[in-house]
């Protein structure tokens, strides 16, 4: 396991001997108080505690959910993830949830149902889910790296397979194990036993023996992605918490280095996040889970939170915000990701950012519902607990890790504006991102984010040259994101979903052909500008496109303008191309939330209330139509409603050569 020099950012600092010297032992290492701890458990707010209590009654008599072999297979035979993940996933949050009550209330209430959850779990033959199947085991070695990975259907379970959701049980059941040690011991024995055996034959001896793991970085040509960091993060925990060997211990912390280094380097110095802020949540909230557990299993001596890419890593979230729960969403990301506002607040203490400790302020305000219902910024009247708007935040979240870090994390700095922070404008090079908008400090007028890259970016759709825009903190020309995750999603008829294509962006189809997936295909010539009066990214989107589209230069610009004598704030969109020769066709797409009203020649309105969108384009070189696009899916639903409006501003008579310019402003 080698790495080259500039992407030993974390070997370098942690050499095997000072990891020996920092850690501590096992047995003295205390994250969070277990369950004994009475007092600790206590001194909890009485909103917290009795809210731990009421999710864990909930549960109280479960009748834990079937996983039978045939709902395993439904992935293999119909490609639906839904229906084995919903009894999956259910397990796993009542296992917490009734582990913290008894955490909490310490009176043996839970103890029966938490043994009952804990011996389900065991029982299953993989802790990951259907869609991360596979076996590197005579006669499927390989499969994994093959559109033949899950014809298995059922899991080998001669071979451990350690993905997502397999590293995240583990962590679960080492916290439970550590936490309610003496509670599970006296109804048998059995089960502190079995759950140290279980995590380590499943997590911790595949981990440490096997280097072909694709997310762990040592496979030619294959990039790692937020699997790496969120696995590691899981994989870390369960060693600190279970390894009685401390060289054994020890060794998995140098094996999680080296694994992690794999990660940092895919990242450019700006520290922007490719899979988008959606993502971000367990890629760079991940990596902070794994760097904030070696500083506490060390006493602080491990700690790389004044690294400059680090500190980076963690600004990305607030240089893709929007406005309220809206981010910037290329690719399969999320528009409303719900990110984590405790993790982001503590990521901006931990590098002493006081912008990033407002993000993540103002996201809790946001998940409780406060937040300027104009965009306007400034402090938000506080009125509620922190607790309550922490406790409403992180209830959703399954990873054991986060919940005890809200519980017990220790304090962070307060900040006298809990607003968020509305940066001006960012430009991060090493991912060809721009986002601006009008007035910084607050959500309210344009925002504008623009993207170059290439298509092959992690959760790739074909989007180069995709830009969307908002007002006063919603946006309005779109990027649509991701459905329900179905077979079809990451295998190779990805692009058969609309979603996926270029055609369903913000881009142009010049006869009658989009953009096409791979690393080859990329933006040319990348050129931001950032200025007082405006911010501009321009760049030449023809390399996107296969030969076939007849493209030789595609130069296109996106600039956000602020207000000036002559005009209001706008942004303009200019193109200007030459073509193999004269197009058979050439339309320009733009996707809307809601409703367009194209009833003036020359003028496009994308109706959002207070305040809608104008755009403005040249009625004699285009005829525009409208398509209303259904949607009915349960990740886009609950952020678009029932349908989203396709513009399609189709040339007439189009040249070889030509440009043009679309105007948007807000009316009024």
């Amino acid at each position: 396991m080698s790495l080259s020099s500039h992407a030993r950012l974390l070997v370098s600092q942690f050499p095997p001997v000072r990891v020996r010297e920092a850690l501590v032992g096992r047995d003295q290492w205390r994250p969070v108080p277990p369950a004994t701890d009475r007092a600790a458990w206590a001194r909890l707010p009485r909103m917290i505690q009795q809210g731990l209590i009421a999710e864990a009654e909930a549960f109280l008599g479960y009748m834990w959910p079937a996983l039978p072999a045939t709902r395993f297979l439904d992935f293999a035979r119909d490609g639906n993830r839904g229906r084995y993940e919903e009894g999956h996933f259910a397990r796993r949050r009542a296992v917490l949830a009734l582990a913290l009550g008894e955490c909490t209330e310490g009176r043996g209430r839970f103890v029966d149902d938490l043994t009952n959850g804990i011996w389900a779990i065991c029982e299953e033959s993989f802790w990951g889910v259907p869609a991360h199947n596979f076996s590197g085991r005579a006669p499927f070695a390989g499969a994994h790296r093959t559109p033949q990975a899950f014809a298995l259907g059922l899991p080998d379970t001669a071979y451990r397979v350690v993905d997502l959701f397999a590293a995240e049980t583990g962590a679960l059941l080492a916290w439970v194990g550590y936490l309610l040690a003496d509670a599970l011991a006296e109804v048998s024995p059995v089960i502190p036993d079995r759950l140290t055996r279980e995590i380590t034959e499943r997590i911790l001896v595949p981990y440490r023996t096997n280097d072909d793991w694709w997310w762990y970085g040592l496979i030619p040509d294959r990039h790692v992605n937020n699997w790496n960091p969120w696995i590691h993060s899981n994989v870390l925990t369960a060693n600190l918490l279970i390894e009685p060997d401390a060289e054994t211990r020890a060794a998995t912390v140098d094996r999680v280095l080296i694994g992690l280094d794999h990660f940092l380097a895919e990242y450019g110095a700006d520290g922007g996040c490719d899979e988008g802020p959606g993502y971000w949540d367990r890629a760079g909230g991940s990596m902070f889970d794994c760097l904030s557990l070696l500083a506490d299993a060390s006493g602080g001596a491990l700690d790389t939170f004044g690294v400059p890419l680090i500190a980076e890593m963690g600004r990305y979230v607030y240089r893709a915000h929007i406005g309220g729960p809206w981010y910037v969403n290329f690719a399969d990301g999320a528009a409303k990701p719900q990110p984590d506002g405790d993790l982001i607040r503590r990521y901006g203490a931990a590098i002493g950012d006081e912008s990033l400790v407002r993000q993540g302020v103002a996201t809790l305000d946001t998940a409780v519902g406060i937040w300027p219902p104009d965009g306007v910024s400034g402090s938000i009247v506080q009125t509620h607990e922190l607790d309550a708007a922490l406790f409403h935040d992180t209830r959703h979240i399954l990873s054991a890790s986060r919940r005890l870090r809200v519980l017990f994390g220790g304090t962070v700095p307060e900040v006298d504006d809990r607003a968020y922070p509305f940066v001006r404008e960012a430009w991060q090079a090493d991912i060809q991102v721009l986002t601006a908008r009008e007035t910084g400090g607050s959500a309210w007028g344009l925002f504008l984010a623009a993207k170059g890259g290439h298509n092959a970016e992690s959760h790739n759709h074909n989007d180069v040259g995709q830009f969307l825009v908002a007002v006063d903190g919603r946006p309005l020309l779109i990027d649509l994101g991701v459905g329900e995750y179905t077979r079809q999603t990451f295998g190779p008829e990805r692009y058969d979903i609309f979603t996926m294509q270029s055609q369903y962006h913000n881009l142009p189809v010049v006869n009658g052909v989009g953009q096409a997936a791979g690393r080859e295909f990329a933006a040319r010539e990348v050129k931001a500008i950032i200025a007082d009066e405006a911010a501009s990214l321009s760049l030449d989107i023809a390399g996107a496109y296969p030969q076939e589209a007849g493209i030789i230069t595609w130069r296109r610009t996106v600039r956000l303008e602020r207000v000036t004598a002559e005009h209001a704030a706008r942004v303009v969109l200019a193109e200007e191309y030459a073509l193999a020769e004269p197009p058979r066709s050439l339309a320009l797409h733009l996707l809307s939330a809601g409703t367009v009203d194209a009833g003036l020649p020359g003028v496009l309105i994308c109706e959002n209330r207070p305040r809608s969108l104008v755009l403005r384009y040249d009625v004699s070189r285009f005829a525009v139509t409208t398509e209303r696009v259904p949607i009915d899916d349960t990740r886009l639903t609950p952020v678009w409603g029932d349908h989203v409006t396709r513009i399609v501003l189709t040339a007439r008579n189009p040249d070889a050569h030509g440009s043009y310019e679309i105007t948007m402003e807000i009316a009024g």
